[in-house]
């Protein structure tokens, strides 16, 4: 029974990702051998644990694949002079935050608190579950967590690992072109390890918000609105890129729109980690049925937010314009993170489009506020974010609308206002924004003496 279950997932975890094929092999194992050491089970409730924990495994290297998608889509979106300061910036709050969140990220998100807050705690082991001989039912419960479904605490860690670098990346295109690298190491290590982790607490570590019955299926509010409003707090301390706006300003398209748009469609395929991974059960029918409701809700959603994105911007701008369809699926991607599993078909449509009109305005906003987010940080994951929740409320009759208002306003001004401060702090001792000098360089050059294209 051992080595078949070995060989199937192997083969699985290959087809599904040749790079982590070693790892998903690893976490079977470890799932298996516990379960079979403890002999508490039957060999189908093992099958289940495994098909369990083997698919999380796979959407979670779907969602960190996201990190690519994002590197290349805010590169592709900005000038060339800068791509290496983003590429970088997009490593290392991916690095640097894995290591915050599991030293001391994860501990808040999900450790003993009164419903605000969580007591710290520092991992000092690599073994994030108790590890060893099982013995009992309560050993094998205190490592495989979920009471219907048991994940191990290694693969439950690294899915919530992927999301909290997802949160700090969003940021990344708001800031772009200006802030210094130093900079934004500080803040990438404050917001995976403090600040989204409270944040998540309130809801998916069963604080205060979730008490209220506050509804996030996989995060438009708690990850995406966090580092939208984040970057939206970081793009307004920072102040716009020279020549954006004012008698002189000057058109600032992206250096390599095929960048983008491949950015986007890699996004949209980690998406598909993101939303039906949050299911956190594949080995039942219902289980399955709600993965494949999730899964197509999220592509209707983002089909619709291309498309109605490009509809209102071409009347607007006069001209169908690239960059506004692909700030469309990520937009109906976002509104549909909240809900996915609540609305049907008809309501994911409806929803992605909204968020596709949303994302436009909320870009026009920015330009007559003369806050510059190369990127559209901001309308995509922050007002987008705000709508997925709202959406919520609107479409699912299960849904109570009173807590989705208030988790709407609260985690996002609670990272508007944490983020703020961040910023301000840095900016007052003098190590947030380049001088203008190495802005029009470029940060390549002047931050890291490098250039993306031998220039």
């Amino acid at each position: 029974m051992k080595k078949m279950l070995l060989y199937l997932m192997t083969g699985l975890a290959l087809m599904g990702s040749m790079v982590f094929a070693a790892e998903a092999a690893e976490v079977v194992e470890e799932v298996v051998e516990a379960y079979e050491e403890a002999a508490f089970f039957s060999d189908s409730e093992v099958l289940a644990i495994v098909i369990d924990n083997l698919f999380l495994m796979i959407c979670t290297v779907l969602v960190i694949f996201m990190q690519a998608g994002f590197a290349i889509l805010e590169s592709g979106l900005n000038h060339s002079k800068n791509t290496v300061n983003i590429l970088m910036k997009n490593v290392m709050d991916f690095s640097l935050g894995v290591l915050l969140y599991f030293f001391i990220g994860y501990g808040i998100m999900y450790g003993d608190g009164n419903g605000v807050i969580a007591a710290p705690s520092v991992m000092t082991s690599p073994e994030l579950g108790p590890g060893g001989e099982y013995t009992t039912i309560a050993d094998v419960e205190a490592d495989f967590e979920l009471s219907w479904a048991l994940f191990s605490t290694q693969i439950d860690f690294l899915f919530q690992a992927a999301f909290a670098a997802t949160a700090a990346t969003i940021v990344s295109g708001a800031v772009a072109g200006r802030m210094k690298f130093a900079a934004y190491l500080i803040y990438t290590a404050v917001l995976t390890g403090i600040i989204y982790p409270i944040s998540g607490y309130w809801t998916w570590g069963e604080g205060w918000l979730y008490e209220m019955g506050f509804h996030d299926f996989a995060g438009s509010v708690i990850v995406h609105a966090v580092g939208g409003f984040g970057g939206l707090a970081g793009a307004i301390v920072l102040g716009p890129r020279i020549g954006r706006f004012g008698k002189d300003k000057t058109p600032m398209p992206g250096h390599n729109l095929t960048f983008a748009a491949l950015g986007v469609f890699i996004l949209l395929i980690g998406w598909y980690g993101f939303n039906p991974g949050s299911v956190l059960e594949f080995h039942t029918i219902d289980a399955v049925q709600n993965t494949m409701l999730v899964a197509v809700n999220t592509t209707l959603a983002a089909a619709a937010g291309a498309v109605f994105a490009l509809a209102f911007s071409w009347v607007v701008d006069k001209k169908p314009d690239l960059t506004m369809a692909l700030n469309g699926i990520l937009a109906g991607l976002v509104g549909i993170t909240a809900n996915a599993d609540v609305v049907g078909n008809g309501a994911g449509i409806i929803i992605g489009a909204i968020a596709g009109v949303l994302v436009v305005a909320g870009i026009k906003l920015l330009e007559l506020a003369k806050i510059d987010d190369p990127v559209g940080a901001w309308p995509v994951h922050g007002l987008c974010g705000i709508w997925g929740v709202i959406a919520a409320g609107i479409f699912s009759p299960d849904i109570d609308m009173m807590p989705q208002i208030v988790g709407a306003i609260a985690i996002p001004v609670y990272a508007f206002i944490a983020m703020f401060i961040v910023f301000s702090i840095l900016k007052a001792v003098g190590v947030l924004r380049v001088s203008e000098e190495e802005e029009m360089v470029g940060l390549d050059l002047s931050e890291h003496g490098q250039s993306a294209y031998g220039e």
